[in-house]
């Protein structure tokens, strides 16, 4: 089982109800479990222990972020390189060996979405795209669900960026295939034994399915009918393999 975190089993860390129950439930029939996030406020040791709080118990070895996944690209692609970060949230312990800077960047590195997204910063970031230098966003994602609302993030941004100055970045967290592999192969399974339950269509269920796996949407987080129906009214569109009102309902579609 590969979970998303925000909108399915927490929002704004708070337990989604049954969620605490249905891992504990899975890890007793010894199915193998990890998650998968965009979130980037916190590093995985800080979000297993706020699940932990929540009644989830988790590894932080069981969790791949956007960030621990940004981190391997930048060492692949851009060895030694000045990284200038814009995120909201202290998540350099996910960033090992990247030299963080604050002016004269090789590579600019956007993570999530915060007050750190002023009008400067963000200027800032443009100028640099608009020179030339690379962007990598650990994410493309429009917008994350809290207790208080919908938020926009990083994807809301970037993409007007991208417009504006001709420039394209690199996206590197979900819906990007690598998160989903790099899960599977930490499972120690191919993907075509690993169903993945998400609240959003596109960047959690849709693209897990592309890589091969089994898709569950929940009717929780930033989860829009609308959305779906609009998928459901393309006939060759993909549609999500199972659609659940929460992560509570995922026994009875496994049949356990």
């Amino acid at each position: 089982m590969l979970f998303d975190i925000d909108g399915v089993l927490v929002t704004s860390w708070k337990p989604i109800p049954g969620a605490a129950e249905t891992v504990k439930l899975l890890r007793g029939h010894d199915i193998a479990c990890a998650f998968l996030t965009n979130t980037t406020s916190k590093t995985r040791e800080q979000i297993a222990e706020s699940l932990g709080v929540s009644g989830i118990e988790v590894h932080a070895d069981e969790i791949v972020t956007a960030a621990t996944l940004t981190a391997d690209h930048l060492h692949s692609k851009y060895p030694g390189a000045r990284c200038v970060l814009l995120s909201s949230g202290e998540i350099t312990a996910d960033l090992p060996g990247i030299d963080v800077v604050e002016e004269d960047p090789d590579v600019v590195v956007l993570g999530g979405a915060g007050p750190e997204f002023t009008h400067e910063a963000l200027s800032k970031v443009y100028d640099w795209m608009c020179q030339g230098v690379p962007v990598v966003a650990m994410h493309r994602s429009l917008m994350w669900s809290t207790a208080g609302g919908l938020r926009i993030d990083t994807g809301m941004y970037l993409t007007g960026m991208e417009s504006a100055s001709g420039k394209s970045a690199t996206a590197v967290g979900k819906p990007a295939p690598l998160g989903f592999r790099t899960s599977a192969e930490r499972m120690g399974v191919d993907p075509d034994y690993v169903v993945m339950v998400g609240d959003d269509l596109d960047n959690d269920v849709l693209a897990a399915q592309v890589v091969g796996m089994r898709g569950v949407l929940v009717r929780t987080g930033k989860f829009r009918q609308e959305r779906l129906d609009r998928q459901g009214r393309d006939q060759y569109a993909m549609q999500p393999n199972h659609v659940i009102d929460s992560v509570a309902d995922l026994p009875a579609v496994l049949g356990l």
